[in-house]
């Protein structure tokens, strides 16, 4: 996508977003390496926390070794718009320039004009100029908001854009090929798709091993990882922390999440949506194909490590400076670590289930997710577009088959199949049972990643 942009015969304007440590900067050099840029002036500008004037002198000292004019360091324009057009206007002809600002939510921090000299400079000058390539990349909080927003300055001038996703469960695998499928699952649940947490786990070690290296051990590189996210994104972080150790154990709705933590519950909406804005909470609605009402609501904490940290992490520092790493983990981890993972797995079971649709040729449209009411809770649900609708158990534990399709069938009487749909019985687990119920369609984590 981004060569195709480099070969416009117009400009390129492509913001690239998503999480922190999601590979934005990673993609961007390597883009910048390919054949397709390395021929053409490039200037690669990382924002940071420091004043404006610092970060422009910065930007024309990159400038000047790109271009190879040394004058342009010795300038001192006194805003962007005079940086921009200096540079721009030194860029040798019949050649494409190419600028990234990367973590542009730092250099629009100091400079908060910035984007809107962007768009005036876009406007006029780059549009049309098959010589010029501008690609940003930031937080998908600020892009979505200072970029793509309907109120941006730049709303509707982007040619491209990309919004990087975490890695698959089945694309994390290929972090730890040394590692059973079990671990494979184990390490995942731990660190979601994101690149560095997954490069962190190696697959020498056990998954225990690595929670006690790379997360329990101070100076360990995920130590803080959850804390120094938040702390960089948040003013004051004590009533997020409480919302976050909550949801750590589990999905809540608002009344819940109201009375367990010590926030007024008139504040509370507040620390929801900053959270939620900048990609640490999900929200999810029982799915029924029934139109959605916001008493339906819950909020589950949607990062894999920031979970991971708070749930067993942050409540036991005191425990953890006390008595150390081992200690912590053989006595307040791994107790627990099977349930948690049983809790996780119904993800990786949701988040699956759309391959599965492939592989078995379904083509209706469907939805994903899972279902709950004051009685029942069903983890799968796959509300489909050709009158059928799939509820599935997940087991992480080993299992008695029977008991599991009773459990089921008696889970699925409770939902509201309004349409009178063909209810499909579906159970994840991680073996195949040598006998099973008929009338039920049996996944394994086997199939799940073969799928």
């Amino acid at each position: 996508m981004l060569a195709e942009q480099a070969n416009r015969e117009s400009g390129a304007f492509v913001p690239v977003y998503g999480r922190r440590r999601i590979g934005k900067t990673a993609l961007l050099r390597q883009f910048c390496k390919a054949q397709v840029v390395k021929e053409h002036p490039t200037i690669f500008f990382v924002g940071k926390q420091a004043p404006a004037g610092l970060q422009r002198k910065e930007f024309l000292a990159q400038a000047a070794r790109t271009l190879d004019e040394p004058l342009l360091a010795e300038i001192a324009p006194p805003d962007w718009k005079s940086v921009l057009l200096e540079v721009h206007r030194r860029c040798p002809p019949g050649r494409r320039l190419a600028l990234v600002f990367d973590e542009i939510q730092w250099t629009a921090a100091a400079s908060p004009e910035l984007v809107s000299v962007l768009q005036e400079l876009w406007d006029t000058l780059w549009q049309g100029d098959r010589g010029l390539m501008l690609l940003v990349s930031g937080t998908k909080a600020f892009i979505e908001r200072e970029v793509l927003g309907t109120k941006a300055p730049l709303h509707g001038r982007c040619t491209g854009q990309i919004a990087l996703a975490p890695f698959s469960y089945a694309e994390a695998r290929s972090f730890q090929p040394g590692y059973s499928l079990v671990d494979a699952a184990r390490s995942y649940f731990i660190c979601g798709g994101v690149p560095p947490y997954l490069q962190a786990f190696r697959d020498d070690r056990s998954v225990e091993e690595n929670i006690r290296r790379t997360i329990l051990d101070e100076f360990a590189p995920l130590f803080r990882e959850a804390d120094y996210l938040l702390r960089e994104e948040l003013r004051e972080v004590q009533s997020y922390y409480a919302v976050l150790s909550e949801l750590a154990h589990g999905e809540r709705p608002v009344v819940e999440l109201g009375d367990k933590t010590p926030i007024a519950k008139n504040s509370l909406a507040y620390y929801l949506s900053k959270l939620d804005e900048l990609g640490f909470l999900d929200k999810h609605y029982p799915v029924t194909g029934a139109a959605r009402t916001n008493r339906q609501v819950r909020y589950r904490l949607g990062d894999p490590l920031t979970r991971f940290w708070f749930r067993f992490v942050f409540p036991n520092l005191s425990y953890l400076a006390a008595n150390g790493a081992d200690e912590t983990l053989r006595h307040r981890i791994e107790p627990e670590l099977d349930t948690y993972f049983g809790q996780r797995f119904a993800e990786l079971c949701r988040e699956a289930l759309p391959t599965l649709y492939r592989q078995e040729g379904v083509v209706a449209n469907f939805e994903v997710g899972d279902y709950w009411n004051k009685d029942v809770t069903i983890d799968v649900v796959g509300h489909r577009g050709d009158e059928i609708t799939d509820l599935g158990a997940c087991r992480w534990s080993k299992v008695s088959p029977i008991a599991v399709t009773r459990e089921l069938r008696e889970s699925a009487a409770h939902y509201p199949n309004a349409r009178n749909a063909r209810i499909a019985l579906r159970v994840f687990a991680r073996g195949r049972p040598s006998k099973k119920p008929q009338d039920v369609r049996w996944h394994t984590l086997a199939d799940l990643y073969n799928a």
